[in-house]
């Protein structure tokens, strides 16, 4: 009978039987295992992305301030404004509404409060 090969241990079970393969797989042993084979390939996809960053601004194809201000008259990512929109930013925050005059109730949501009749 063949054995199982479990490749997160590199060990081999002693009977490939789904009762063993199981018990094996239930684990703390492989599960901790499992958990630092993962952590280590994250580790290392992290430590590639780093390289090829760090490569591709030594070789000047990323901006020494990715994070600068936009040169005046760009719009967001430095990109021209979108046309017919004149200054129109996505990345700034929506205008204020107007302050409440004449002590009118607050308008939520589009609607209007009701307020009694003054006599």
């Amino acid at each position: 009978m063949p054995k199982y090969y479990c490749d997160y241990c590199d060990t081999f079970l002693t009977h490939d039987s789904p009762s063993v393969r199981k018990t094996h797989c239930t684990g703390r042993k492989h599960k901790d295992n499992v958990k630092f084979y993962y952590q280590k390939w994250m580790e290392e996809q992290a430590q590639h992305l780093i390289d090829a960053t760090t490569a591709a601004f030594k070789a000047g194809k990323i901006a020494s301030n990715p994070f600068a201000q936009p040169p005046p008259g760009a719009g967001p990512m430095g990109l021209p404004p979108r046309p017919g929109m004149p200054g129109f930013n996505p990345m700034l925050p929506p205008p204020m509404a107007p302050p409440n005059f004449a002590g009118q109730p607050p308008n939520f949501m589009g609607f209007q409060a009701m307020r009694p009749p003054l006599k």
